[in-house]
């Protein structure tokens, strides 16, 4: 064992009484290095990122309070809808405990959406919905993401755009198309979530499609779908033919 892991061992196990007291191969440091990573308990996860727990409190019993914190919402999903505010408000958090759970959060979503990139298809809509609906399904504001493909249909990037209010997110044609000629898109998507969890499009999503599939037309650059993200649903303006190819 290398000097850096003893220290970790030791930082720890030493946190807490209850910590202290647990057999050795259920601590989960040593149950992690002895069983793996997939043996341990969301908590016991946690408990090994954390290291320390707070004055009288083990890393373990932390990471239990941590995810029960956030209401309906708790778990590991709660700790992503926390900010860093929210999460230094916690006793035994500091700011760089908190950042440390939020970089976990972000790595963890990254890695999920990673899965499915390879090989997605951006002409069914089914298949945008489902990569970006982990993205979008949670949140409780309107958010926009711009997705920007080449003359092959293949992703060149995507830009989240617009972060409005519970109802509506504000955003223009001219804020996507400047984002699109920068990166030389030859097609675009338009996703953007309804925090009620309900995709049915309103009439400004409506007007809003219209705008941008005319402005890209005289631009060359094609609308190819809108798609709107609830609960674990979604609807493609295109496929809903709510707007007419001219």
């Amino acid at each position: 064992m290398t000097n850096t892991e003893k220290k970790e061992r030791k930082s720890t196990v030493s946190a807490g009484r209850t910590m202290k007291s647990m057999p050795f191969e259920e601590r989960p440091y040593e149950k992690c290095l002895e069983k793996g990573a997939e043996s341990l308990s969301d908590a016991e996860l946690l408990s090994v990122i954390l290291r320390t727990g707070s004055c009288g409190e083990s890393a373990l019993e932390l990471a239990r309070r941590i995810l029960t914190l956030n209401g309906e919402k708790s778990g590991l999903l709660g700790i992503y809808h926390m900010s860093i505010a929210d999460l230094t408000k916690v006793r035994g958090l500091g700011t760089v405990k908190a950042a440390q759970l939020k970089c976990i959060a972000e790595l963890s979503r990254r890695i999920s959406r990673s899965r499915f990139s390879e090989g997605i298809s951006f002409q069914d809509p089914v298949a945008v919905a489902e990569y970006y609906m982990e993205d979008l399904r949670h949140l409780e504001q309107e958010v926009v993401i711009l997705v920007m493909l080449n003359s092959k249909g293949r992703l060149i990037r995507d830009v989240r755009l617009s972060l409005g209010t519970v109802r509506a997110s504000m955003i223009s044609p001219r804020e996507i198309f400047i984002e699109a000629v920068r990166n030389q898109a030859v097609g675009i998507i338009l996703l953007h979530n309804h925090p009620s969890g309900i995709p049915d499009p309103s009439e400004e999503d409506i007007r809003l499609t219209e705008r941008v599939r005319l402005c890209g037309a005289m631009l060359g650059i094609e609308l190819l779908d809108h798609i709107i993200i609830g609960d674990c649903q979604a609807v493609s303006m295109r496929e809903q033919g709510i707007w007419q190819d001219s």
